[in-house]
């Protein structure tokens, strides 16, 4: 057990349901189980189609809140990044043009199971540049996978004018890897140039098996493990607090079966792409082609970033499986 409790996520989660109307509600809840969980994506077009309760459709009070949801089950950092990325969504409709598909209200929320103090729920935020999938059990939880991104990343003008998105990330990563020296650098780096999208474990691609690959930590000095436990904690640190650390000392008890791996130049000048990679977590970061933006080449002003729980634990499946084995009766 946890020793934490995750009560506030489930106030605020009920509170929520129950402001909603019958209609609403049948909308967006599902089974514990259901493969809905899977169905998430950055973008909507082709087949894929979102569901849920979109925050346009919801009254200022719903909306209010539903943004309650997020301020509980994140870390103050994590509910930051979440309104800047919609503040970017905002920024990008204008620049683009594209108000039918971009802006902050184009969320969608759903739900899984009931929420319980002792049963399997939980709930899922998608929508552009912003997914999070969030699974309790009792004072348990998983956050993966989770996808964080955004097309700029720095508002120049207008409202919401200085906000940036996905400085430390960016910095925090370079860093780690100025710190290597040439032979580090050459076992890290995959490729020595960042042509396409580099991400593996977007949306579709559950279960992606990923060989290890680059640098493993156990050859790194104490500074440089130190900008790799800085670095990793800036991605499982938008977790709610209390959380965050028990998921840290499970990354620390692996550390020395961590990968860093490298896409980009080997001077760190352009656009790149990194993965930390271990038996209980995979962190991608990648800057990408422009989408709606001006540009046919990986841009610094693209971010995807993916965080993701391997070994069978993303949407909490495995501690799922566990207490279905246990209650079989």
């Amino acid at each position: 057990m946890t020793g934490l409790s995750t009560e506030p996520i489930k106030n605020a989660v009920e509170n929520f349901l129950r402001s909603l109307n019958d209609e609403q509600k049948e909308s967006c809840v599902f089974p514990v189980d259901d493969k809905e969980w899977r169905r998430w994506s950055n973008i909507d077009i082709g087949l894929y189609k979102r569901t849920g309760i979109g925050l346009a459709d919801l009254s200022e009070e719903q909306k209010d809140l539903s943004f309650q949801i997020l301020h509980e089950s994140l870390s103050p950092k994590g509910f930051e990044k979440t309104q800047d990325i919609m503040k970017m969504e905002d920024y990008l409709a204008r620049l683009s043009g594209e108000f039918e598909n971009l802006g902050h209200d184009k969320y969608w929320f759903t739900f899984f199971g009931k929420p319980s103090d002792t049963e399997p729920w939980g709930w899922q935020l998608d929508g552009h540049h912003l997914v999070i999938n969030y699974f309790v059990l009792g004072g348990q939880i998983v956050m993966t996978p989770t996808f964080m991104g955004s097309e700029p990343n720095y508002i120049e003008d207008g409202e919401n004018a200085g906000t940036r998105t996905f400085e430390k990330e960016e910095l925090l990563g370079l860093t780690l890897y100025h710190s290597l020296d040439d032979e580090q650098k050459q076992q890290a780096t995959l490729f020595d140039r960042k042509e396409v999208a580099y991400n593996q474990t977007e949306s579709f691609r559950d279960n992606a098996v990923l060989p290890y690959a680059g640098i493993k930590a156990s050859a790194f000095s104490e500074s440089q493990l130190m900008l790799l436990k800085g670095l990793i904690s800036e991605y499982v640190g938008n977790m709610r607090e209390g959380y965050s650390k028990i998921k840290m000392d499970e990354v620390l008890a692996h550390i020395d079966e961590t990968y860093f791996s490298w896409v980009g130049a080997m001077d760190g000048s352009g656009p790149f792409y990194y993965r930390i990679q271990s038996p209980v977590i995979i962190i991608e970061f990648d800057h990408q082609k422009p989408v709606f933006l001006e540009g046919d080449k990986p841009s610094k002003k693209h971010v995807h970033t993916v965080v993701r729980t391997p070994n069978g634990n993303d949407y909490g499946k495995d501690l799922l499986r566990q207490h279905l084995e246990q209650h079989a009766h």
